[in-house]
């Protein structure tokens, strides 16, 4: 009685050969899967950027009529647009580097700043923007990383508390957090967390931010279980 085909030396040496092709072949998966999840990352955020600030974008639009009395042609007034910002931006960065940087905050503290909605939007644009050039009055200290444990003991979220004032709701102490959204912390949600279920990060903004953007690959360091700090009297 002839042997089973699948006990026979031959199979056995065909299943080898196969196993060892389909491990190579996914070790060279793995070798480029990082850069291909980078390359899509990177067609989500041109894709993102292309919406709103692309030729066909409101904005687009606006920069190819900056370009239209130059060139008569949607795409070059559109790239002339660019220019002419890019160009303008040097000159503003003279201002600002010199003794007119004064008399520009005042401009914009009358203007823009008491304008409502539209100052409050701004004031809290111009903090974060003070986080990345680390400017002096930029209030780095009041906005600090921390963890929210919901329920006290319960999920654990990586936040960005804006402001150390607590308020009062219904008689409970609470903080003010805004979770970022990942990959692009930019965005987020706010919400008031009960003061209790805070604790400190013990990590700087751009530590929060590298997490975030690597979508939590990034890992946070480790949260000892101590005391519950104070973070501010309730006054």
């Amino acid at each position: 009685m002839a042997a089973p085909i699948f006990s026979s030396p031959e199979y056995s040496m065909i299943k080898r050969s196969l196993e060892s092709v389909v491990t190579t072949w996914l070790a060279g998966l793995l070798a480029l899967l990082p850069f291909l999840l980078t390359m899509a990352l990177l067609a989500w955020v041109a894709k993102m950027l292309n919406n709103f600030l692309g030729p066909q974008s409101m904005v687009g639009q606006l920069f190819a009529l900056m370009g239209q009395p130059i060139v008569d042609h949607p795409i070059l007034g559109y790239l002339i647009g660019w220019a002419m910002l890019i160009g303008g931006i040097y000159p503003l960065g003279i201002i600002v580097q010199s003794k007119l940087k004064r008399h520009l905050a005042y401009l914009l503290d009358k203007t823009i700043r008491r304008i409502p909605v539209i100052g409050a939007l701004y004031n809290t644009a111009d903090r974060f923007v003070g986080l990345l050039d680390q400017k002096e009055d930029a209030d780095i200290g009041s906005m600090s990383p921390v963890w929210c444990l919901f329920g006290g003991d319960g999920v654990a979220v990586l936040a960005l508390m804006p402001n150390p004032e607590p308020i009062e709701i219904e008689g409970r102490i609470y903080q003010a957090v805004l979770v970022p959204t990942a990959p692009v912390p930019i965005g987020g949600g706010l919400l008031y967390i009960p003061k209790e279920w805070i604790r400190p990060a013990n990590i700087g903004v751009d530590k929060l931010t590298s997490i975030y953007m690597s979508m939590g690959i990034t890992p946070p360091p480790s949260l000892k279980k101590s005391a519950q700090p104070t973070l501010m009297p309730f006054t």
